[in-house]
């Protein structure tokens, strides 16, 4: 196995992971959700690739359901979160959903998508779709490919763990096959290492 990828494979270990997060960026999922989602007490909120579901810590008051494919995430997070919200160990395709179809008010994929080939994200976009209000949103937010990024930016996307970085325009063209609004913002500031995010929030 080569170095990078004995380095990537301990972030399958929450622990690890989350001790990443923190040094890399502590207060990422606050600003995000603040300047990018408008989140307020009370709301319903899918988290598509939940983790750890450390996002909750940053949701106070939320009506939280979130899923993982990991079980390893999930157990963390129910550990750490108990009752403040549900988690299930599942794909893009979670079935139960389909009893709350259109109950949520916001829906998230943070740092998903670029896990995700074109088929798999086209299913979270329809997932996101069927579970929000008509009033609803999805918020996304993941490494991006941009001319202006700088180099040492654009090598740290080329060794993510995630094989499906893209530029702007093929995550919104993913993105309006399901929403007809969709607004897209490239950051380069959330994180303390030199990285590219583009942020959408989709809408009906």
């Amino acid at each position: 196995m080569k170095i990078l990828d004995r380095f990537t494979a301990v972030f399958d270990v929450p622990a690890a992971y989350q001790a990443f997060q923190n040094m890399v960026g502590k207060d990422y999922h606050a600003r995000l959700l603040a300047e990018h989602a408008n989140s307020t007490a009370g709301e319903k909120v899918l988290d598509i690739g939940c983790g750890p579901g450390h996002i909750l810590a940053s949701l106070p008051g939320a009506n939280y359901t979130g899923f993982d494919v990991s079980p390893e995430y999930i157990e963390a997070a129910q550990k750490r979160f108990g009752s403040r919200g549900r988690f299930w160990c599942s794909d893009v395709g979670l079935a139960a959903i389909e009893q709350e179809r259109g109950t949520f008010h916001l829906a998230l994929a943070i740092g998903v998508l670029h896990h995700l080939d074109d088929e798999r994200a086209t299913k979270l976009f329809e997932l996101a779709r069927l579970a929000l209000r008509p009033d609803g949103r999805l918020v996304t937010c993941d490494g991006c490919f941009v001319p202006e990024q700088s180099r040492i930016a654009r090598w740290t996307l080329e060794k993510d763990r995630g094989k499906f970085v893209r530029s702007q325009e093929e995550y919104v063209r993913l993105a309006a096959v399901c929403f007809p609004k969709v607004e897209a913002r490239v950051r380069h500031d959330l994180l303390r290492i030199p990285y590219t995010h583009l942020i959408m929030r989709c809408s009906a």
